[in-house]
């Protein structure tokens, strides 16, 4: 005996997977998004198998000015490259409803583990972390 589904209880069933989808799927996290202190944005994109952010616009001038350089650095071979432009995000992959990466503070030349989370449409939760201990700070989108 042949059992024949009716094509309105298939369309049902595809629409119900459809709208399903984004629960297991994190919320996009690319676009520009101003960081905590207000002093840069960073863009946040595909960058090959992951994802990155790299600093696309300084919202207050750095203390050596728009050309600042990475001098905190503990690689002094890396101390000349310029911050604009730099991916301070890397390697992030979707994990649920998160994004797990590194993410390099220019300031201190510190890079740390990190997760990324959507808050809202409008703010990304973006925690630095050594060991068990993190530190939280809610960028906004520009």
């Amino acid at each position: 005996m042949k059992s024949v589904i009716p094509a309105s209880l298939s369309a049902a069933a595809a629409a119900l997977v459809m709208a399903a989808t984004p629960v297991w799927a994190a919320d996009p996290i690319g676009g520009q998004w101003v960081v905590e202190d207000g002093k840069a944005v960073v863009t946040i994109a595909d960058c090959g198998a992951s994802v990155c952010g790299k600093i696309s616009k300084f919202l207050v001038t750095p203390p050596d000015g728009p050309d600042q350089r990475d001098i905190h650095n503990p690689n002094k071979s890396l101390r000349s490259r310029k911050l604009m432009g730099m991916a301070i995000l890397t390697k992030f992959t979707e994990e649920n409803d998160l994004w797990r990466g590194e993410i390099y503070d220019p300031e201190s030349g510190k890079t740390y583990r990190s997760v990324i989370r959507r808050k809202s449409p409008t703010k990304l939760e973006v925690k630095g972390c050594v060991g068990p201990f993190c530190q939280t700070q809610i960028w906004t989108r520009r």
